[in-house]
């Protein structure tokens, strides 16, 4: 069986990686048609998403685990904020229900993520 790939860098993990993606998302959808006029949603979605590509990479090049770790919270934390807004922009009528969807589905499969990434550092701890 093959090893897996030492992380070097923040940018390698899947965590920032699928973040990054949401982000892009976020960007774009909050571009377009009725979302671009509600400054207020547009302005706390778009922090939200950055934050958890941001906090992510912060908490890897930090000095420890447990620092990484509280960064990872705050990460999760910003995606569950980003879901909430997501559902508000539907019902709003800013974004369709497959945007939603979509948005909501990449939001939860990074917060797994994240949360496999936090348990395994918990292990490295014990």
């Amino acid at each position: 069986m093959k090893n897996a790939a030492k992380i070097q860098k923040f940018e390698d993990l899947i965590a920032w990686q699928k973040s990054k993606r949401l982000s892009i998302l976020i960007y774009r959808i909050t571009g377009e048609g009725l979302f671009k006029k509600d400054f207020n949603l547009k302005c706390q979605i778009r922090k939200a998403s950055i934050s958890v590509m941001s906090n992510i990479a912060e908490g890897f090049d930090r000095y420890s685990t447990k620092e990484f770790m509280y960064f990872l919270s705050i990460a999760r934390g910003s995606v569950a904020e980003i879901r909430s807004q997501i559902h508000l922009a539907e019902e709003l009528g800013y974004i369709n229900q497959i945007e939603a969807t979509s948005i909501v589905d990449l939001c939860i499969e990074i917060a797994l993520i994240i949360g496999g990434l936090r348990k395994s550092l918990e292990r490295k701890l014990n």
